[in-house]
């Protein structure tokens, strides 16, 4: 018997179980056998033509097998094959570098500074020529959400000299629950400006540098070329590819880390001839296929872990000292208390950082990650008909004969709901299909319309013509009918 680790991500398609055992001689066999005792999971791992996903990474014990016939590795008696979808160097460590300004060049440090930083100074990894380097020292945060939160916290105490930041959006209550940079007084505020206040309220010598504006294809370059390491604190497939392309043309070390439910992954990519991100995953899911933490949910504390270690790794960079996560992948169950590592590889053919580079400048991200293609096609499709939670109300008030179909998810519905409504999660929906009546009136929804809108289109491809999607979902409806009902 061989058992397969089922990634967070996966796990609503085979109830909810993290391992799925098998009696398989290949990893093709034992996928396989997978996918027909759950066959929600084949379009996550399989694409139309039937070959894994290029954004899926198999392990067999550890070992990365992407660059063998995968599906044709033999499996041991016990193996352990570890299922590594995207969420958001292989050889032995070369010696540590520092980076950075040279020593000639250090800043001083005033006796304010020595006190200060003293319990760094006592550490011979460290030391007086250590701390001068890390003031010294220039990095980028890209980000000041779950992962940047403590990120900013720990570089500014660290002692860093100079930190950029890059972020655009504004401070909203349901940040509040991990983004501990910022607090209850700056919801509404710009998260630049609370972090940054934050941060030098830390470190008062914290010299700040703010970007409030979206990285992109035009200002990454002369944004990312100004700092010695990039700290990459994002949530979204565009920017990740961006940075990590920016960073190896521009010949920058990016500490990585990701954060879904109660997983996190950590790495450094471009740093000491290791792999960069497209190395592990050399093309980006289909838009709307990998849950984003609002859909999906996020333990608050995750990201503290997470980001720590990118923001360790940082410091270590700056120091050159310890051994890099460069050409490994720090996996962390924190539901299971369990940390697991991978071997990464660079890959020769890699378009960006291989052999034989074929991207040599910055690209459109968007559309190499299919949103524009993702919006065009959502354009192109028949508009299926949207009912507002007012007019919902009206006709339940009135008594008509409605059928209103919840596709969240169970702990969802325990947290706010709409009276009489039944409860059928998106991902078990097609096995449950069989005990709705196709005849009926339905009105299908969800936490903000998403989710209900595919529920909606699965029920039209299976014959239901007469289902209506809640337009706003329940979030709306607490706003519009409701204000009893909670938000989350």
């Amino acid at each position: 018997m061989a058992s397969i680790l089922i990634p967070t991500p996966l796990r609503q398609f085979v109830a909810g179980n993290d391992t799925v055992d098998v009696d398989a001689a290949t990893v093709g066999e034992a996928l396989r056998q997978l996918v027909a005792a759950h066959p929600q999971v084949e379009r996550n791992l399989f694409n139309e033509q039937g070959r894994l996903r290029s954004f899926v990474n198999i392990y067999v014990d550890d070992e990365d097998i992407r660059y063998l016939d995968r599906e044709d590795t033999a499996l041991k008696s016990a193996s352990t094959i570890s299922i590594v979808p995207s969420i958001a160097g292989g050889s032995a460590a070369a010696a540590a570098v520092p980076v950075g300004v040279s020593g000639t060049e250090l800043p001083e440090l005033s006796n304010a500074e020595i006190l200060r930083f003293s319990r760094h100074l006592i550490l011979p990894e460290v030391g007086l020529a250590g701390q001068r380097r890390l003031k010294g020292a220039k990095i980028l945060m890209v980000g000041t959400g779950g992962l940047g939160a403590p990120l900013g916290l720990y570089l500014a105490a660290a002692g860093i000299g100079r930190i950029g930041i890059v972020d655009f959006d504004i401070v909203d209550e349901t940040n509040l629950q991990r983004q501990v940079i910022h607090g209850s007084k700056d919801v509404g505020r710009s998260k630049i400006d609370s972090a940054a206040e934050t941060m030098q309220d830390i470190n008062p010598r914290l010299a700040i540098d703010k970007y409030e504006v979206a990285l992109t294809s035009e200002n990454a370059l002369e944004i990312i070329s100004t700092y010695d390491v990039v700290v990459d604190g994002t949530d979204n497939f565009p920017t990740r590819y961006l940075v990590n392309d920016a960073c190896v043309l521009l010949g920058k070390p990016n500490a990585y880390g990701s954060i879904f439910r109660f997983e996190g992954q950590a790495t450094v990519f471009h740093h000491q001839g290791g792999p960069c991100y497209r190395c592990l995953y050399p093309e980006p899911p289909p838009p709307g296929l990998v849950p984003s933490c609002a859909e999906g949910g996020v333990l608050g504390i995750l990201p503290a872990v997470i980001g720590s270690i990118q923001a360790t790794e940082a410091v270590k960079i700056v120091l050159g000292k310890g051994d890099s996560l460069s050409g490994r992948l720090l996996l962390y169950d924190a539901l299971n208390m369990r940390f697991r590592e991978l071997r990464l590889r660079r890959n020769p053919e890699c378009p960006v950082c291989g052999d034989n580079p074929t991207v040599r400048e910055l690209i459109d991200y968007q559309q190499f990650c299919g949103i524009p293609q993702q919006a065009q096609e959502e354009a192109a499709r028949e508009r299926l008909p949207e009912i507002a939670p007012i007019d919902l109300k009206a006709r339940l008030d009135a008594g008509d004969d409605l059928f209103v179909l919840d596709v969240r998810e169970p702990h969802e519905f325990e947290i706010a709901r709409i009276p009489g409504t039944t409860l059928i999660p998106l991902g078990t929906l097609p096995q449950h299909v069989h005990e709705l009546d196709s005849t009926a009136d339905i009105v299908v929804h969800c936490k903000s319309g998403v989710r209900s809108g595919k529920a909606q289109r699965l029920l039209r491809d299976m014959g239901f013509s007469r289902v209506t999607n809640l337009a706003g979902g329940i979030l709306r409806w607490s706003d519009e009918v409701d204000p009893r009902v909670p938000k989350y």
